[in-house]
């Protein structure tokens, strides 16, 4: 379609009230999150939003989901980190949530400073035609690139990942992270060591598992997606659907509704056995998958295809170590170097390269996290 309308992205977009998601981890379940808050605030007929809800996430597939639907008032858009400023300067979107930044596809991505540039020179280039920005205030990256947005509603979504947060993105100097309080586990936050840029005072908050929204109250998320980062990416949904004039009661109301987005945390069947289905991309995404495999057997699927990054010396920052003890299955076409890696963590693997085959035979059902293009081979196997 781009090649024979160029600027069919540019005219589908014209006219929607556009709100987009981008960060390196969770903006596939933090759009469907949103999309189904909006529907239940603002659509209950369910033919005004429109939303690339298989998380296709460049320009050609958010052209493909914006012509499913010509005639939506709303598009809820997953954008792809490099995509970010072109759909700013084209869509005008009227809220952009910003989640977080982590090396990821190094190859395609270089480094994540240069991310947060773009991001923060397009939105100083959109000036009051801006978006409001829905940012993390425990990323130092999104804070940095959010500073120029016309207007921030800042989220504190208690991230514990810090491993990409070590430099000040505005003038290099270490930053210092504060533990939050042992008994009530409040408190914490960072602050750069050379300039004055920290952490802002956030409007929402994720409080004990619980999203306390501006008005102070508190509401149980009762998610049907586990983690406690999904219960982060509910709160900056939160956040992204008030601005759209959804109340928070009616917003978490819809995001319960939400139970495998794109796949994620599916399960399903592979012949006689049953997995459930984890995403995980890279060092930040597998500290959070990891503790959610509490099979006996986990099977660990592993690629370098162009989605994954062709680089895979990330799998040594991921503390696999924590698999000790478990029957782990090693598999897809760069399964010999995890199994190198499990190797030194001290975890025995069996090497079954094959997918089907690694997932064949097992009596109890196993829990696999996959990077992408395994993931995406898993879910058309498994009808998902």
């Amino acid at each position: 379609m781009l090649k024979i309308a160029p600027q069919a992205l540019e005219q589908l977009l014209a006219g929607k009230h556009l709100a987009m998601v981008s960060g390196t981890n969770g903006k596939t379940t933090t759009t469907h999150f949103l999309a189904a808050a909006v529907r239940a605030g603002l659509d209950p007929g369910g033919t005004r939003v429109v939303h690339n809800a298989d998380g296709a996430n460049l320009h050609g597939g958010i052209t493909a989901a914006l012509s499913d639907n010509r005639s939506a008032t709303w598009a809820i858009i997953e954008t792809d980190e490099r995509v970010v400023a072109d759909m700013i300067r084209l869509g005008h979107p009227e809220v952009l949530v910003l989640l977080n930044f982590s090396r990821d596809q190094l190859d395609r991505h270089h480094e994540i400073k240069a991310l947060g540039r773009s991001w923060r020179n397009a939105l100083e280039a959109a000036g009051e035609r801006g978006p409001v920005v829905v940012a993390n205030a425990d990323e130092p990256l999104v804070v940095w690139a959010a500073q120029t947005a016309r207007e921030v509603v800042w989220v504190d979504t208690a991230t514990t990942w810090t491993q990409d947060a070590s430099l000040c993105p505005q003038c290099g100097a270490l930053l210092l992270h504060d533990q939050p309080d042992e008994t009530g586990g409040q408190g914490g936050g960072w602050r750069c060591s050379g300039c004055e840029l920290a952490q802002p005072a956030a409007s929402y908050r994720v409080v004990d598992g619980r999203i306390v929204d501006p008005d102070g109250k508190s509401f149980d998320p009762e998610l049907q997606v586990p983690g406690a980062f999904n219960i982060s990416n509910a709160a900056c949904a939160m956040a992204a659907a008030a601005q759209l004039g959804v109340p928070s009661a009616t917003a978490i109301a819809g995001m319960r509704t939400v139970t495998a987005p794109a796949g994620r945390f599916a399960t399903t069947r592979f012949g006689d056995t049953t997995a459930r289905l984890l995403l995980a991309k890279n060092p930040a995404g597998w500290a959070e998958a990891l503790p959610l495999a509490q099979s006996d057997v986990v099977v660990l699927a592993i690629d370098s295809a162009a989605a994954d990054g062709r680089d895979v010396s990330w799998l040594w920052d991921v503390e696999y170590e924590q698999l000790a003890g478990r029957t782990v299955v090693a598999t897809g076409p760069r399964a010999q170097d995890l199994a190198v890696r499990l190797a030194y963590a001290e975890v025995a693997c069996r090497c079954v390269p094959d997918l089907a085959e690694a997932l064949d035979g097992h009596p109890e059902p196993v829990d696999v996290i996959a990077t992408y293009t395994p993931f995406q081979r898993l879910r058309k196997m498994g009808g998902v």
